[in-house]
């Protein structure tokens, strides 16, 4: 009967399954085929009928046959001799958008673990089972439960003793391969064999006792397992060994690249309302009106895309992720990075210009004269160049908030601006006749540059900040830095209501007292933001800029937190850095990890991991968005232990707590580079937020959860992790 109920429960599975995938476009013959053969795995019916089912119903199955992992072997060492004990190494690689599965999860959850069969040998012993090399956890929707899969490349080792010199080593893998793009699974078998491999020495003498055990073979290997009981010591060396195993890569999400591109498009169109572009315009579509080509027309948009795009690439090298964290939170860059936008706002407010050198200047327009393309892209060089005092600052502006991103983000950030830059001069130039209905230059096109000016000035601090809270300098604590955007919006909003002049206003725009339409909804949107930001001072959210503004934790008079009616949630023993460290909504927890799990196992509760920084504005995001979410912050306070682990706080240990570490081997002083280290060499990640939920034996319960503004999935992740918590130790 336990039987017959084990194989209902994985019929219907099958039957979910079939349903995810009857929906795309394979014949019904293969997906029969498929349910059919998936079933009879599931049910552990001899492979002989399996076979069978291959050789008897191919026209099943229609289209091109696909094959989305191909095998490859090696070994560890070339240099064999008997007694030796080897590594055999089985290599995947997996076609895009497709994935293989491990071989180390619970292979009664439903997919096929990757399984290997070793044909019995006298030439060698089995040492162990077989080990698959940092697999990504996954949550399997259809089944309900976590597996682990290889994407791009998957690796299986299996260590070996060698008893003789005549080795032969043969065998078979059972896996499956599936893609999230259309639920298709292909459950395949690969014959492997290691031959070639020369052996010197004695042969080993063996008892019956050391007889390997027959038939030789890896499949369902069970899940390690550790005493819950037994305390672990968190150390560099000694972390606890199913935390070691939890290895997890988190993908990082493209939709940053498209935001920043839309950021980046967005500066492009704000150039061609300056005052050194826009009458440009006019100027080199009448070069193309005299019986220039279209081409050509094409040809000088694309050239100024490709300056631009270039620029990005060189600059790319110094942009990439090496550098992310030093460029994103140590003071000097910061400091920099600060002081060329004031000198950028500065420039659009009037105060001087940056210009380029006008030999420079005037060489690359001699080469404009050549005509043909190579003329049309030295002209396309020249507007670049000579526009530069007003685009220098907004692709200063660009590069500087790719410096910390991904190698990608720089080019894509000069790509989309250029592109925005060159549409307008390409389509005039195409299509003269819609010229007559840009409106004439002249004193607005200043304000649009005082405007983007005192932008420039506000985004400043932003880089200020980020260097004062992790050096916890206190200069520029979050109502000073709410306190300077209100001063500076409400600066933007008497310019535009002309109650305000600078250098630049000259002519008979300025002398004008009368505000358009235009502007007064310009100011009328910008007193609001200005209202919006005055609660702030006392201590308001403010969730629209939560990424932007300095944490709650950084401000002297916050009603909010005097008026806290709520019970703190209690902990262990004071946690160690509470003088400088502080969690968001009142809530009690710690920024030690170790201190934190022998919390953790005194209270019988999850440890709640934050991999948080004090430069990571998705993380002020996360916690003002979905964090004060009022069924979030009830579940953090009173189901959970939780750690903040900032991974860029500068502040140094006593000699006696550095370590080297064995990912990079440097030595890491400080709390910043610790945690770092942590959520690299034991997490395989280095992205913020980043939330892990750990058991008592370090166990990570469930597939960790980056950034999702989305209270709800927050709420079932929290819940997941309860619920695989009560199951193992409870």
């Amino acid at each position: 009967m336990q039987f017959l109920l084990e194989n209902y429960r994985l019929f219907l599975s099958e039957i979910i399954h079939y349903l995810k995938i009857s929906s795309t476009k394979q014949t019904p013959g293969s997906l029969l085929l498929f349910f059919v053969i998936s079933l009879m795995r599931k049910i552990k019916v001899v492979w002989v009928i399996y076979s069978m089912l291959f050789a008897l119903f191919p026209f099943l199955a229609s289209g091109q046959i696909l094959h989305p992992a191909k095998w490859s072997t090696a070994v560890s060492s070339q240099n064999i001799k008997v007694g030796d004990e080897i590594d055999l190494i089985f290599k995947a690689d997996i076609d895009k958008n497709w994935y293989l599965y491990s071989s180390d999860f619970d292979a009664s959850c439903g997919p096929m673990v990757t399984a290997y069969n070793f044909k019995a040998d006298k030439s060698y012993a089995l040492v162990g089972g077989i080990k698959p090399i940092n697999p990504i956890l996954k949550h399997d929707e259809v089944f309900g439960c976590d597996v682990k899969i290889f994407k791009k490349q998957g690796e299986f080792r299996q260590k070996i003793k060698i008893l003789s010199t005549n080795l032969k080593i043969e065998g078979d893998i059972e896996y499956q391969v599936c893609t999230d793009i259309d639920g298709s699974c292909i459950p395949s078998n690969e014959d492997f064999a290691f031959t070639n491999l020369k052996v010197t020495g004695a042969p080993v003498q063996q008892s019956a006792a050391d007889e390997p055990s027959l038939p030789q073979s890896t499949k369902e290997t069970p899940i390690p397992t550790t005493d819950v009981n037994k305390p672990i010591e968190l150390t560099k060396d000694a972390v606890g060994p199913i935390l070691e195993e939890a290895l997890v890569k988190n993908e990082r999400k493209q939709e940053s690249f498209f935001g920043f591109f839309i950021l980046a498009f967005l500066a492009g169109l704000a150039a061609l309302l300056t005052p050194c572009v826009f009458p440009m315009i006019p100027m080199t579509v009448s070069f193309f009106t005299t019986g220039k080509s279209k081409a050509l027309a094409l040809f000088y948009g694309a050239s100024i895309v490709l300056i631009y795009t270039l620029i990005g690439a060189l600059l790319a090298p110094l942009m990439g992720p090496e550098t992310a964290n030093h460029l994103s939170t140590e003071w000097i860059p910061n400091l920099i990075f600060f002081t060329v936008f004031i000198i950028f706002g500065l420039s659009f407010l009037g105060l001087f210009e940056i210009t380029l050198p006008g030999t420079f200047i005037n060489k690359v327009d001699q080469q404009a004269e050549k005509g043909g393309f190579v003329g049309v892209f030295f002209m396309a060089f020249t507007l670049v160049l000579v526009s530069f005092s007003c685009t220098g600052p907004l692709v200063g502006s660009i590069l500087v908030s790719s410096a910390g991103g991904e190698f990608l983000k720089p080019i894509v950030g000069m790509f989309g601006f250029s592109l925005a830059f060159a549409i307008p001069f390409t389509l005039f130039a195409i299509f003269p006749g819609i010229m007559k209905s840009l409106p004439k230059s002249g004193g607005w096109l200043n304000s649009v540059k005082v405007v983007l000016g005192f932008l420039e000035i506000a985004l400043a601090f932003k880089f200020l900040s980020i260097a004062d809270q992790a050096f916890h300098w206190h200069i520029l604590d979050r109502e000073i830095n709410i306190a300077i955007w209100i001063v500076i919006g409400s600066l933007i909003g008497i310019y535009l209501l002309k109650g305000l002049r600078l250098p630049g206003d000259t002519g008979k725009d300025a002398e004008d007292k009368r505000v358009g339409i235009p502007r007064l909804m310009l100011a009328i949107i910008n007193f609001t933001f200005v209202v919006y930001l005055i609660p702030g001072m006392w201590g308001a959210p403010l969730k629209a800029l939560a990424g932007y503004l300095p944490p709650l934790s950084t401000h002297d008079f916050d009603l909010i937190s005097v008026n806290r009616k709520d019970t703190p949630n209690e902990i262990c023993e004071p946690p160690k850095y509470a003088d400088f460290l502080h969690l968001p909504h009142g809530l009690n927890g710690y920024f030690d990890y170790k201190q934190a799990l022998a919390c953790a196992r005194e209270q019988h509760k999850p440890l709640f991991i934050d991999f948080t920084g004090h430069g990571c504005t998705n993380c002020r995001e996360m916690e003002a968005v979905v964090w004060s979410d009022p069924q979030v912050l009830q579940r953090l306070k009173n189901d959970f232990v939780v750690v903040a682990l900032y991974v860029d706080d500068k502040t140094e240990l006593p000699e006696a707590d550095w370590y080297t570490s064995s990912y990079d081997n440097k030595v890491k002083k400080t709390i910043g580079k610790q945690n770092a280290d942590l959520q690299i060499d034991k997490l395989k990640n280095n992205a913020q937020p980043f939330y892990v939920l750990v058991g008592e034996d370090e166990r990570v319960l469930v597939s960790p959860y980056s950034f999702d503004r989305s209270p709800e999935k927050f709420v079932k992740f929290l819940e997941k992790g309860k619920s695989k918590y009560k199951d193992l130790y409870k």
